[in-house]
């Protein structure tokens, strides 16, 4: 059964439920005996006491015991509070300090909010204490990865030090407390530098499309199966962000250090802080003015549909502005809706 707790647990509620429920089997209330015929029938040949109903709530909640319960609980409230990176290994890369400098993770209940230099991240997250190691899985709900899930796990290593290690969206669970070359994973060593409640960490507000939102296009794979022309081995390999703009707000300099981009035959993944931002098959039209550059989205909430945008070259550098999935293709780099970047190879 899946563990169904309700928003940021906890246990003085709980305990309140078990009286409640105690209180209403005695006063021949249906649902309660119910209740209790269902998660605790044993407790039905004997007179039900307060352990009966707290096993009643804990299996009510998805949990084997009252005791397996508690733990739960009581590691999420350990996590509560305003945490600092003190490392962060990206796929066996360790990230600079300067990227970590000024992040901070904000854990209350269930809830979360990361804030960084490239954006603010809301959700909600899920723990198993029982598992070994225990694991995390985290659902984004606000921010530049609402709708994904990454999963993880996790060691406690003090009262204020914590140690995490996630699969980047898209990637499986790591087994174990590291982030090899290749692997997809993350490792983060924390610092708790507060254990009170943060404020308003309410796990975000889901985004909600405009009203007059286009339907995006539904990609046929077959349509991106390109011969490899010479723009597209000009793209080959990895570029450095030179300038990221989206919806007319330019990403920090200092950020852009942290931005990749990688063409694979005709498949592109581009990266900002570890995260896969863009994970597509691309499709080129060089007789369109200017440029049509079509993107088959491989992951994330647009998987399966297509972006339209444009490119051109700017000396060395890769110019692109390209529109989010639904909206038509921009007519010119004067139009200010979508995303536009500029990308310069990396050791050339």
């Amino acid at each position: 059964m899946d563990k169904t707790l309700p928003a940021r647990p906890n246990l003085d509620h709980l305990r309140g439920q078990a009286k409640k429920l105690l209180a209403d089997l005695a006063d021949g209330n249906a649902a309660a005996a119910r209740t209790f015929a269902e998660h605790v029938p044993a407790a039905q040949r004997t007179k039900p006491r307060l352990a009966d109903a707290q096993s009643a709530i804990a299996r009510q909640h998805g949990f084997a015991s009252w005791a397996q319960l508690v733990r739960h609980v009581d590691e999420l409230r350990g996590l509560e509070g305003d945490w600092r990176i003190e490392q962060l290994v990206l796929e066996g890369t360790p990230a600079p300090a300067a990227m970590i400098a000024h992040t901070r993770l904000l854990f209350d209940g269930d809830r979360f909010r990361t804030e960084s230099p490239e954006g603010t991240y809301e959700g909600v997250f899920s723990i198993d204490a029982e598992a070994t190691p225990p694991t995390i899985d985290i659902t984004f709900v606000a921010g530049p990865e609402a709708g994904n899930t990454s999963y993880g796990i996790y060691r406690i290593d003090g009262p204020d030090a914590l140690t995490l290690c996630l699969g980047l969206v898209g990637s499986p669970r790591p087994r174990e407390l590291a982030a090899r070359p290749g692997s997809g994973h993350a490792l983060e060593r924390l610092r708790r530098v507060s254990t009170a409640r943060p404020d308003h960490v309410t796990g975000g507000t889901p985004p909600v499309p405009p009203a007059n939102a286009a339907t995006p296009e539904v990609g046929e794979p077959r349509a991106f199966e390109v011969a490899i022309t010479p723009i597209y081995e000009r793209l080959q390999g990895e570029w450095s962000a030179v300038e990221l703009v989206t919806e007319g707000q330019a990403a920090p300099a200092q950020w852009l250090a942290f931005g990749s981009r990688t063409m694979t035959g005709n498949e592109l993944k581009v990266v900002f802080g570890g995260q896969t931002m863009v994970h597509a098959k691309v499709r080129i039209d060089e007789t369109a003015s200017p440029i049509a550059i079509d993107y088959l989205h491989l992951a994330g909430r647009t998987q399966g549909c297509v972006s339209h945008g444009i490119m051109e070259w700017e000396g060395a550098d890769a110019r692109f502005l390209m529109a989010p999935a639904g909206a038509p293709r921009p007519a010119s780099f004067a139009e200010t809706l979508g995303t536009l970047s500029r990308w310069r190879r990396r050791n050339g």
